[in-house]
């Protein structure tokens, strides 16, 4: 599956962690990858400075860390998230910051 770096689908994955109980938020600090998970307060700080197609890479990359109790997500969630599961990269151990020009 191959998709668009655009607000839409940025929007669409914060759907996606929303509907797993999670919460994210854009703030500045300093992030050797440029977020930071907090598992016990399901939690995520991405980098506020990140352009579009860097917050998306960086919630797909985080995407395979988080646990997703795929039984809570609506029928469309749940079908676009297995369908970035059977990416094959997804959750290699590659860097937002080498998909981006910094």
């Amino acid at each position: 599956m191959s998709f668009k770096y655009t607000p839409n689908t940025l929007k669409k994955l914060e759907e996606l962690y929303e509907e797993a109980r999670y919460i994210i938020r854009y703030e500045k600090g300093n992030f050797n990858s440029g977020y930071c998970i907090l598992e016990e307060r399901r939690v995520v700080v991405i980098n506020k400075f990140f352009s579009v197609e860097g917050r998306i890479n960086a919630l797909v990359e985080i995407l395979p860390t988080i646990s997703v109790n795929e039984e809570e997500l609506s029928s469309e969630m749940l079908k676009w998230y297995k369908q970035l599961k059977a990416e094959p990269d997804f959750g290699t151990d590659t860097s937002v910051q080498s998909k981006m020009d910094l």
